[in-house]
């Protein structure tokens, strides 16, 4: 038999999908042809085929998001049809003419094992447990079970006439054939690989598919007009769909809609298995061999081989099932069938914790689907570090990034996720919470006397605050700024305003700032002290307090000046004595007073106590504190000389005293003394 006889309408592949559930190709209402096929689309996640060819001795690996073959994989024979397994670590490939299984490694794309067989296999499929192969060897008219760990025909069941197509049911517990010569379906009970059942078929069946409810086989009969719907509790015909020259059949994950290949019609019918009736038609496909949906129901994908020799390039078509948009997967020379491993593409739900420092370093975890294998987390663009990925988690540490919210993306094989509010994380910049207060010493406080401030900035957190600084204002009454210091940094000056660079400030620390005032003018004096920092202040409105004074008149202290003499006579050396008395009549101490006495003419003062001066024929004494009711006295003297004679006249005067003196009546007093000579004279005052 030569190869050519191979080259027939594709039936293979109608089979393991079933397992995988492959998904729908488009569902519309009413039957409509779809335009040619654009340029190349990209699809939800990461879809690899692998592609039989009807000239070529090996199997094509295309990416289908890309359109690129990345691989051909050389085989021996003529290659009839190929399943991925779940996982997409293996492929297997139905050879003719070799009479072989090829178990080739997607990892490396090569053929890693050779598995003979009886005679020239067709179909084969896989089950969902990728433990087991069944393949339709139609010259030995049997079907062959492989056991996939030992890569050995394990059974044969014989399956009489020339076989087509085969498929499984979701369990893997039941086969299903078709043959032409004699037109049958045949059922075969996988667990003990025996024949249970055959179903006759009205024309020449082709493509088989099970619904994943494994409660009807529908059959593409392209010898004749429709596609054959069997119910699988009794093995009986139940519904004909009316689809001219189907070959190939592929049904939804959810098994609501039924799709055939029709290689005559050039194109994909679309069938609501609910009412067993064909909605819609996909045209403008070419010759196709095969169709096949991807596992996340999302995209179907056609082979069109154009020229069988493979002299004109064929191509695979991808059909949006959401729009019925038909657009060109790839190219590939003479294709046939397919089989297809779906990366989806990641998707995220959560991010655990949702917020964290600019500073990155945060931990977060980050569910969703389709997580493993992840090659890249980004946060806002800004790559993460540390990632560790399940299928359905992945924990990472945030970068560095300015305050905002961005979207966390995860790159897999798959693609990369879809941004969307449920994998937003926000940047939250530092925070320094400075509560200021501020109290007075004293108040109420004399005008003219100290007065001091004390601010204390504290930060509450929840970060440490850095750039500190605290300024305090004075206003309202008139006064002046005699000092300011802090317990940590430096102050400044510049009246009526104190600022200090307090520096770094941790979290939960204080800082003080102290600072002396002396009031100039009575009334209210108001101090307000305001601290910041470089960080953001979650409660400004405890980072400003005030503290007013009440600043007062100082209370007076009423100052009498007394002023006495004694005579001192002589021949030796005679002289005058005469007494400052200042008097403190109250109310208040008195805390300081000066008084100034005047000479007589030519006079000079001598034997002059502390505190006392004397020049330009004036005597000064200075009086520290006196209490109420009390007096301070200081005595000095006047020389006497032969021609001092007459009268010597003293008079002293308060010239100051604190606080005010409200009394100026009684600033003065004068002593007199009469000298008629040196060894007479009297006083009075």
């Amino acid at each position: 038999m030569s190869p050519t006889i191979l080259l027939r309408p594709s039936r293979a592949r109608w089979r393991r999908r079933v397992a995988t559930a492959a998904a729908s190709l488009l569902i519309t209402t009413g039957l409509a042809a779809v335009a040619a096929p654009s340029a190349l689309a990209v699809q939800p996640g990461r879809t690899t085929a692998y592609v039989t060819n009807f000239a070529g001795q090996a199997v094509s690996v295309v990416d289908t998001t890309t359109g690129a073959t990345t691989a051909s994989v050389p085989v021996s024979g003529y290659v009839q049809d190929v399943a991925v397994n779940a996982a997409g670590s293996t492929v297997y490939a139905a050879t003719a003419y070799a009479n072989t299984v090829a178990v080739i490694d997607t990892a490396t794309d090569a053929v890693t094992a050779t598995i003979p067989l009886a005679g020239i296999p067709v179909a084969l499929t896989l089950n969902a447990a990728g433990t087991a192969v069944y393949v339709a060897d139609t010259s030995a008219h049997a079907v062959e079970i492989v056991d996939t760990a030992t890569n050995t025909v394990t059974a044969t069941v014989p399956v009489p006439g020339n076989h087509e197509g085969i498929a499984l049911d979701p369990s893997g517990a039941t086969a299903y054939v078709t043959t032409f010569a004699p037109n049958a379906l045949t059922v075969i009970d996988t667990p003990t690989a025996t024949v249970t059942a055959t179903v006759p078929m009205p024309a020449t069946p082709f493509g088989v598919v099970v619904n994943p409810a494994g409660s009807a086989v529908y059959v593409a009969t392209g010898g004749g007009a429709t596609i054959t719907k069997v119910d699988t509790a009794t093995n009986t015909v139940t519904s004909s769909i009316a689809a001219a020259n189907t070959t190939s059949v592929a049904i939804s994950p959810d098994g609501a809609t039924l799709y055939g290949g029709s290689p005559g019609n050039h194109g994909v019918y679309v069938v609501a298995t609910a009412t067993d009736t064909v909605t819609a038609f996909v045209g403008g496909l070419g010759n196709i061999q095969d169709v096949q949906i991807d596992s996340t129901g999302t995209t179907a994908y056609t082979t069109d081989p154009v020229s069988p020799s493979g002299d004109v390039p064929g191509f695979i078509y991808a059909i949006d099932t959401a729009t019925n948009t038909v657009t060109t997967a790839a190219g590939v020379s003479g294709p046939r069938n397919l089989s297809l491993h779906t990366v989806p593409a990641p998707e995220i739900t959560a991010v655990t914790p949702n917020s964290g420092p600019v500073a990155g370093g945060t931990t977060v975890t980050v569910t969703g689907t389709g997580l493993n294998g992840a090659t890249a987390i980004t946060f806002g663009g800004t790559p993460a570090t540390n990632v560790s990925c399940t299928v359905t988690s992945c924990t990472a540490t945030t970068p560095a990034h300015a305050a905002n919210t961005v979207d966390v993306q995860i790159t897999t094989p798959g693609g990369t996720s879809v941004t969307g509010s449920a994998d937003q994380f926000t940047y939250v910049a530092p925070t320094a919470d400075l509560a200021v207060t501020i109290s007075d010493s004293a108040d109420p406080v004399s005008q003219g006397a100290p007065l001091t401030y004390t601010t204390t900035v504290t930060d509450q957190g929840q970060d440490d605050a850095t750039g500190t600084t605290a300024t305090l204002t004075l206003s309202g009454a008139a006064s002046t700024i005699a000092s300011a210091a802090a317990s940590q940094g430096t102050c400044a000056v510049a009246a009526p305003t104190v600022t200090c660079t307090l520096g770094a400030l941790p979290d939960g620390a204080s800082a003080t700032v102290t600072v002396s005032v002396i009031p100039a003018a009575t009334g209210t004096l108001t101090a307000t002290a305001t601290a910041t920092a470089t960080e953001d202040d979650p409660d400004p409105a405890n980072s400003t307090a005030s503290q007013s004074t009440t600043v007062i008149t100082p209370p007076a202290s009423d100052v009498a000046v007394d002023v006495t003499a004694q005579p001192h006579l002589g021949i030796l050396v005679p002289y005058l004595t005469y007494t400052l008395t200042a008097r403190n009549t109250g109310p208040a101490p008195l805390a300081s007073a000066t008084v100034t006495a005047t000479l007589p003419p030519g006079a000079t003062a001598t034997n002059l106590p502390a505190g006392c001066t004397t020049a330009s024929g004036t005597v000064t004494c200075t009086y520290g504190a006196i209490a109420d009711g009390a007096s301070a006295s200081k005595t000095f003297r006047i020389p006497l000389h032969l021609l001092s004679l007459g009268f010597a006249h003293v008079t002293g005067t308060r010239t100051a005293s604190a606080p005010a003196d409200p009394n100026a009546a009684n600033d003065s007093d004068t002593a007199t003394c009469t000298v008629v000579t040196i060894l007479l004279a009297t006083c009075s005052g």
